[in-house]
């Protein structure tokens, strides 16, 4: 065999190995914290790179929105409780951050390979007549594209939320 190709084939080995054994989230907090912090969505700037997704009610935030979320029949506090329930089976899901009354909470959610973490942010958002409606924004700590797996996140939360509590209207 060719010395450097074997030389080669060992390094990749070691650092593999290296890999399982540091562990993913030592691995990746190389880069910077996993959790990327709380966001103030009236003023939100998205990033440049297509690695991040937003779902927002219209008139809340001044950044493109990917998805308008509906408007659901209960009141916020209810729309938390029921946020709670239908993210529950997510898996490697963690609860990094809850304030203001159970108004904003942020997540880290590690994908199943290489474990690289998104930070996920909700804010429950109270409206006229009992009813309510949710902000979501979640983005990637590396990379520069996430092949869509921010957005499919937030668009299956929503649907998870929507077998919990019934929908006021939509707003898609």
């Amino acid at each position: 065999m060719n010395p450097w190709l074997a030389a080669l084939l060992l390094l990749a080995a070691t650092g593999v190995v290296g890999f399982l054994i540091a562990g993913p989230a030592r691995v990746w907090s190389l880069f910077g914290p996993a959790d990327l912090g709380p966001v103030a969505f009236e003023t939100l700037r998205r990033r440049s790179t297509p690695n991040d997704a937003l779902a927002c009610p219209a008139g809340v935030c001044s950044a493109k929105i990917d998805i308008v979320p509906p408007v659901y029949a209960v009141s916020a506090a209810d729309l938390a409780r029921a946020f709670d329930k239908a993210i529950a089976s997510e898996p490697r899901l963690m609860l990094v951050d809850s304030s203001g009354q159970s108004a904003s909470r942020r997540y880290i959610q590690r994908s199943r390979l290489l474990g690289f973490p998104d930070t996920i942010v909700v804010r429950f958002i109270a409206l006229a007549g009992g009813h309510a409606t949710l902000a979501l924004y979640s983005r990637s700590q590396l990379g520069k594209g996430d092949l869509g797996v921010n957005r499919a996140r937030i668009a299956r939360w929503l649907v998870k939320i929507g077998q919990e509590v019934p929908v006021a209207r939509s707003c898609v």
